[in-house]
């Protein structure tokens, strides 16, 4: 049984100082006296950055509450030990305060995290008050944590490039060129039926262009003024708002007779500055795994809910342009990534989960805190009675997301987008350009109307239908019929090579 005196680091340290987070602690366990260390600051700080994942929405909120006396009594007489010093560093670096103890003036350099247990910036700043290199992968206006797991590394260790080797030799240059153009467009295509709006037949077809013309090309993808030219051309010339969003926003559904919130995004005010280092977390991060830099991206961005409309589009059109920019993926393929989402309920739903392991325990926390009230307008506009209580309070969170269930999560996605969904692709296209040649042996016409037919026959189990003999009156011929439904049919089968 776990009681409040066998409860150590974070917990312990939550508990002692009214600092409980909204991301989840560490499982409580019971510890032996013999290892149980004492009940203060000290020792329980030093065994949670000793034992346990670091917590950097914890130590925002547990050195926004201690007497800082308490941190300076510890260092004074510890001045060379690494865990004073780290959480010195921690310290000023999260508050943006200053310790009154002397800099440390001895003592080999450490890390402020281990590189072999995170996501670490490229290289490091040498803080030389504290004898730390600084390696946090952002800065103290954002900075996610990303474990190596098992699952992150199995994310880091993609071959992209491989992959899509095996891919040309299987399917040759020409189909694999031919499949981007159409990759391109189920991936904007499934983009918008995350959002359940597949039916918008013109703004996929817009999306896809954006994708297409804007992917990988801009300086700085979370550039204000980037990130205005890629919503404008993702909302097009009709759309009732643009830019960054100054008013209250949470995303919610309905539930019979009222709505029910699923999510809160941070305040206006916070936007600038939270992009601002969402900006140096990807500008530090440069020549870390791209499935993971592409998880921080987007899922940085969506949480972060910056603009005013278009935030999901954006977030999905990031992990593609992360991918490129970085070079794991060239010019002109896109990964349907939002296709192997919606590939199932199942998989939709894993998605659905995935948002909601920042989001329930955020909403777990605040539940009290938010409410319907009077109707006001905002500077941008916006008409909203949404109102929501703990603003500053939830910052910690917004600030320092743990993204690595996240980061684990696209990386399945790209593998299954690599294994599944684009060789699929490849063998469609393939079998398209087969049936169309052998088609065009026994009835002429442009390909365009020639493909209609391919796709129709192939979707009506192998058969000509009625329904198409009205449209192609020669196709009522017994004979011919059978012979396009063999042609067809054979350019689909298994091991066609054609």
């Amino acid at each position: 049984m776990v009681t409040a005196g066998t409860r150590a680091g974070w917990r312990w340290l939550a508990e002692r100082y009214g600092a409980e987070p909204v991301q989840p602690l560490p499982a409580a366990s019971s510890l032996p006296a013999s290892v149980r260390p004492a009940h203060d600051l000290q020792a329980q700080l030093t065994f949670a950055l000793k034992h346990e994942r670091l917590h950097l929405e914890l130590l925002a909120r547990l050195f926004a509450r201690i007497e800082p006396l308490e941190l300076e009594v510890w260092i004074r007489r510890e001045p060379t030990g690494q865990y004073a010093r780290r959480a010195g560093f921690f310290f000023e670096w999260l508050t943006g305060r200053t310790l009154a103890v002397p800099d440390t003036a001895a003592g080999n350099y450490v890390d402020a995290i281990d590189a072999g247990a995170y996501l670490t910036s490229t290289s490091f700043i040498a803080v030389k008050r504290w004898r730390v290199r600084n390696n946090l992968p952002g800065t103290c206006q954002f900075c996610p944590v990303v474990s190596r797991s098992p699952e992150v590394l199995a994310a880091e260790a993609i071959d992209f490039a491989h992959a899509l080797a095996e891919l040309e030799s299987a399917y040759g240059q020409d189909i694999l060129q031919r499949s981007a153009v159409w990759l391109t467009i189920r991936e904007s295509r499934a983009s918008f039926a995350i959002e359940h709006e597949e039916s918008q037949q013109g703004r996929i077809q817009r999306f896809a262009a954006t994708m297409e013309s804007m992917c990988g090309r801009s300086e700085d993808p979370l550039a204000l003024d980037s990130l205005a030219a890629l919503q404008a051309s993702i909302l097009g010339p009709a759309a009732t708002r643009y830019g960054l969003r100054r008013s209250p926003v949470f995303v919610g559904h309905l539930n019979t007779y009222s709505d029910v919130v699923d999510y809160i995004a941070p305040h206006w005010d916070a936007i600038l500055p939270l992009l601002e280092g969402l900006r140096a977390s990807l500008a530090c991060t440069v020549g870390r795994p791209p499935a993971v830099r592409a998880a921080v991206a987007a899922f940085g961005f969506v949480y972060i809910h910056p603009m005013s409309d278009g935030n999901g589009r954006i977030s999905r059109f990031l992990i593609n342009d992360i991918l490129r920019r970085d070079g794991a993926v060239p010019a002109p393929f896109i990964l349907p990534v939002s296709a192997s989402i919606t590939r199932s309920a199942f998989a939709r739903a894993v998605y659905d989960q995935t948002l909601a392991v920042f989001s329930r325990p955020l909403m777990r926390k605040y539940a009290q805190q938010y409410q319907f009230g009077a109707m006001a307008e905002y500077d941008d506009g916006v008409r909203s009675n949404f109102q929501f209580g703990a603003y500053e309070d939830a910052m910690a969170a917004w600030r320092y997301p743990d993204l690595s269930k996240h980061a684990a999560y696209l990386g399945g996605v790209l593998r299954h987008t690599l294994a599944e969904e684009m060789p699929d692709e490849a063998a469609y296209l393939r079998g398209v350009y087969s049936a169309r040649r052998e088609v065009k042996n026994w009835l002429e016409g442009p390909d365009a109307e020639i493909d209609r037919i391919v796709r129709a026959v192939r979707e009506n189990g192998w058969a000509v239908s009625n329904k198409l003999k009205k449209e192609f009156p020669m196709l009522a011929d017994a004979e011919l019929a059978g012979r396009i439904e063999h042609a067809v049919q054979a350019a689909f089968s298994p091991g066609s090579a054609r």
